[in-house]
Formats: structure tokens, sequence, C-alpha cells
């Protein structure tokens, strides 16, 4: 390839998101090595990702890495890594939901699994988190009677077009994923004091840190579209006044360069579903919502005294099905509650699609990584 270093990849889109994924042992073991590659892969930092795969948003800037897991916790590992378009930061602390939805089939293209029948469940292992999810892909046999994975089929999620073969994911015990519990700051409601007056929110990691709050708290009805939101620049810096101070209570610390937590504003649903969203992620506001996002709002819809509870339409019981909706649609999520402690959710489920867009190898610069020889670091170390 002369100048350029090739590493071989396939393209992916997982639910509402895409990205390029990589098989652990394809990449540098540096870590900061490693960053310098997937900065060049996306082609951050540029605000167009010009001079690589990046779409020019962060929904579009993501890196998957798969790897046979060695402890017997689960069938495999990945790691989720968040790239945006104008910066060098390449974070790997919070988990992905949408693009988790790509890693068996992934794996099964790359034979790091092998199909089981015309249903193939395999548990991930997120090293994010170290939470662990099921996943179930379909697997039928083709024309030569060998099993592939089925991406054509009749399941359709808001924020995609068309339908796919669904893909169900199976959460086990999300609570607390980059936070040190379900409620981090110890209460289901908390005043927060920023410059324009105090504002209630609730404060929940149940999968993904969010910072729930009303929608008209903050002077909005939360029927905005994400481009009015994005629009509104006095929003958006009163939402990251409040982000800033609920990271530390969350004890997070400073959040300034950090994904998280997400900022939701919460609203009456209009569609018969459960509650309506707006999600930041965290400063541009989201064409739908986050898979994880989506669940620990659900979460925080049947949690007595939270922001999201007042305005939520449930039904009682230790089962719920819930429909968030978003400005693309709504995102079904079903939720089991431990009977004998109402703040721990034990099962959240939730139906994905993904498909395989390219395979091939990505090309990068010699000069940032050459397997044999002192690549030249262009990142920052990972934070």
């Amino acid at each position: 390839m002369g100048s350029q270093t090739a590493i071989e990849c396939l393209f992916m889109r997982g639910g509402t998101s895409r990205g390029t994924f990589f098989i652990a042992e394809d990449l540098p073991t540096d870590r900061a090595q490693r960053d310098a590659v997937l900065l060049a892969v996306m082609g951050s930092p540029d605000p167009r990702q010009i001079d690589g795969l990046g779409g020019a948003t962060t929904l579009t800037s993501k890196v998957g890495i798969v790897s046979r897991n060695a402890t017997g916790e689960a069938d495999l590992d990945f790691l989720f890594a968040q790239l945006r378009p104008d910066s060098d930061l390449v974070d790997t602390v919070p988990n992905c939901g949408n693009m988790l939805a790509a890693v068996v089939p992934f794996a099964l293209e790359r034979g790091l699994v092998e199909a089981q029948g015309d249903q193939s469940t395999f548990s991930v292992r997120t090293l994010n988190t170290g939470m662990v999810a099921e996943i179930t892909v379909a697997t039928p046999l083709d024309a030569a009677g060998e099993r592939v994975v089925e991406y054509a089929g009749d399941a359709r999620i808001d924020g995609v077009p068309g339908t796919a073969s669904p893909v169900t994911i199976n959460f086990l015990d999300t609570a607390g994923s980059v936070c040190s519990s379900l409620l981090p700051t110890g209460h289901v409601r908390d005043r927060v004091a920023v410059a324009e007056g105090d504002i209630e929110v609730t404060c929940i990691d149940n999968g993904m840190p969010l910072v729930i709050l009303r929608a008209s708290d903050v002077g909005c009805t939360g029927q905005e579209s994400p481009a009015e939101l994005d629009a509104n620049a006095a929003l958006k810096a009163r939402l990251e006044e409040l982000r800033l101070a609920c990271g530390v209570l969350m004890g997070l610390g400073d959040v300034t360069e950090r994904n998280y937590p997400k900022m939701t504003l919460v609203s009456p649903p209009q569609h018969g579903g459960a509650i309506n969203t707006r999600s930041f992620i965290p400063h541009v506001c989201h064409d739908a919502i986050g898979v994880l996002a989506a669940v620990t709002v659900a979460t925080a819809c049947g949690l007595a005294g939270s922001v999201a509870h007042d305005l939520a339409h449930t039904e009682p019981g230790l089962r719920q099905t819930l429909a968030i909706e978003h400005p693309a649609g709504e995102f079904t999520v079903e939720l089991e509650i431990d009977p004998d402690n109402p703040l721990r959710t034990t099962r959240a489920a939730l139906l994905r699609t993904a498909r395989l867009l390219m395979r091939g190898d990505v090309l990068i610069p010699r000069g940032v990584w050459e397997p044999d020889g002192d690549g030249l670091l262009i990142g920052k170390e990972s934070r």
C-alpha cells in the first residue's frame, strides 16, 4: 500500500448509529497508538471528517472493537469508542446500545463465533462498563446450505428507513453503568442551582448516565424539532451549565470533555406512548434517542418521585412495556422490576436492527501506524 497502512474492517449500521468494526488484534495494543489510528480512520478532528469515514455527526463517528471473551463471563467482548468530528477525544467510558446491535452480526461475519441454528444467541460483555447483554440474530441456511446472518426482514425501528431482520437485545442488570449506582446523587429528584434559577432534575444511570428535566422548566414545549433546539443557543448554554453541575453531583467530576451525562428533556406523551423526549448527546439534539438512554428514561418513568414519573403514562406491575417517544417516532422498552427492590431493574429488553454496509480495508497514513515500525502518535491519550 506504499505510504498507507491497511486495516481490515467492516462498515456497519447498528440501530440508528453507524461506524467501523474491528477485531481487537488487528489494532495497536497501546491505547494511545490505537486512538491515533481511530482518529485517522474517522478523519477527526475535522468538522467535515473529509479525510476519513466519519459522517460529520457523533452518530456516525463510532467504532466497535470486538474479540472473543477469554474469562468465561461471556462469548464476546465489545469495546465501544465514541469520536467527535471536531475533537481528538476518543471516549471509551460510556456504552452504545445501538452499536451493540451490530456486534454479533460482525462476530459471525468475521468468524469469531459460529451460527447455532436458525436463531443464534450470544452473550456480549461491554468492556466500557462491564455490562453483559444477550443478543439474538437470525442465521438461516443459504442456497449453499451455509448459515449466514440474515439482514432482510420485517422489523422496523424509528430513525432508520425501511425494514430489516430483528436483533433482540436483552440487557442483564444495567444499573450504575458509569456512575456508582442507579441514583448516583442518592435521591430520586434533586434541585440544582444555575444562573437563571433552580431546576428540578432526576440524575439516573441505568445503562447511560442521564440528567432528566422537564422541557417546560427551560422554556420548551418538548415538541420542538432537533433543528429548532440546536439553533437555540441560550437553551444549549443553560443545559451545559446544568450538565456540568450535575456531573459533579453524580460523582463524575468535571465532564466538560465527556460525552456524558446526556441531557434529556421530558414532556407528556403526544402519540399514545409513556413519555416524550428530546435528548442531547450532549451538545447536539439527537434525531431520535439512544438505546441505553431510552432504557434509562423508561426506568425513571417507573420511579415514584422522579421528574419523568410525574409526566409519564404507565401501568402498575413488575413487568412493563413502555414506548418512549422521540423526534423520529418511538422506542419500545420492556422492563422487569425486582419485586424485592423497586429501584432495581432485573431485565431490559428491546429490538434493534443492523446491517453490513461494506467490507474491506480502511487505509490510514503510515505515519500514524505501521505495525512493523514506529508510528507517529497524532492523538491525545484517551480520557
